[in-house]
């Protein structure tokens, strides 16, 4: 079967072209920067077809030949929405790595449509949401009569430009949790808290991250708070001058010259570092009496086991059977995560 990566010479999207020669596949890189386009082709002896996300009548053109699209092109706020539309009109299946809010509930949104199609779309195929919705499930499933839901990641790794575009956009937006069904603005401050990992404990602070979407769509359950480590010279930063920051990036003019400069000086942590660093997911489901089920992940570094993850979950849907909006765990699973290399969950860390 055909497929594409778009934006496959941005950090992720060459990571993930990678892994897919390794198990064998040979997708068709897009993006729509020529040059850029031309040398990773040439690199890795692939396919390639500029294409523009803002040109809708020519990207369904393009993309009724493919099967499945998986969209690397970031920030997901800006691609994510035509893409999946121009899956929809192409006939082709749709994945992405979101990780904000409003492409969750704008990709939901399509569901009925794409089950009448027979189209699948499942945003979230890399570490963050796979990981997080796999062990959210896991833990809810495990406490039937649970109403609340705590999830938590910390990284040892650096971050890439793309990433970082994107989480600008997510802190403009502002910390949120969801109470009784309801996403809820939060304060930085109020949910700064210490979580145990398998490496120690970590600072979190609470994150308007996808999950809050995505977890709720898998699980059910009404109360979610999602929260993401900080080092500890920052958490000063976030609980007295997080407002400030957020006022500040609010203003669409600084935050998109903030993201141009960061596309130019940031790409992302070379193999060596990659191999040094892991990743962890902390899930905790609960009930109203107190009762309470724990687990933990531990897996290769974040943007390989994205890469890992992204391949696998390309792979399922194009093995056939799925279709509508779907997140990684609700689709695949509890136990999908576990097939990355280097992946374990914990249930209890007493070692």
């Amino acid at each position: 079967m055909a497929w594409l990566v778009y934006g496959a010479y941005g950090y992720t999207g060459r990571l993930i072209a990678a892994e897919a020669l390794r198990r064998g596949h040979r997708p068709t890189l897009a993006g729509r920067a020529p040059d850029r386009l031309r040398r990773l082709a040439a690199e890795l002896s692939l396919d390639h077809i500029v294409l523009d996300l803002h040109d809708a009548t020519a990207l369904a053109g393009a993309l009724g030949d493919f099967d499945l699209v998986f969209n690397a092109a970031g920030p997901d706020l800006y691609t994510a929405l035509p893409a999946a539309r121009a899956c929809l009109a192409g006939g082709a299946h749709y994945l992405d790595l979101a990780g904000a809010v409003p492409v969750y509930e704008q990709l939901y949104a399509l569901d009925a449509a794409a089950r009448a199609k027979g189209i699948a779309l499942l945003p979230g195929a890399g570490f963050d949401v796979a990981a997080t919705d796999c062990l959210a499930k896991y833990v809810a499933d495990r406490l039937p009569g649970a109403t609340a839901l705590d999830l938590a990641i910390a990284t040892t790794g650096d971050v890439s430009g793309g990433s970082t575009k994107t989480e600008l956009e997510i802190i403009a937006a502002g910390p949120s949790v969801r109470r009784g069904g309801a996403l809820t603005p939060v304060s930085f401050a109020g949910g700064i808290r210490r979580v145990r990992f398998p490496d120690g404990a970590h600072t979190v602070a609470p994150a308007p991250w996808g999950e809050l979407v995505a977890a709720h769509r898998t699980t059910g359950l009404p109360d979610i708070t999602m929260s993401v480590a900080y080092p500890d010279a920052v958490v000063p930063l976030l609980r007295w001058a997080g407002p400030a920051i957020r006022g500040l990036l609010r203003v669409k003019a600084l935050r998109r010259g903030l993201q141009a400069l960061i596309g130019k000086v940031m790409d992302g942590p070379g193999a060596a570092a990659r191999r040094q660093a892991r990743a962890y997911v902390w899930a905790r489901a609960s009930e109203a009496g107190g009762a309470a089920v724990e687990a933990w992940l531990e897996t290769i570094e974040a943007y390989d086991f994205t890469a890992a993850v992204a391949v696998r979950c390309v792979e399922r849907i194009l093995a056939g059977g799925y279709a509508g909006a779907l997140a990684p765990g609700a689709a695949f699973g509890a136990d999908f995560v576990l097939d990355v290399p280097g992946t374990q969950r914990y249930d209890a860390l007493d070692r």
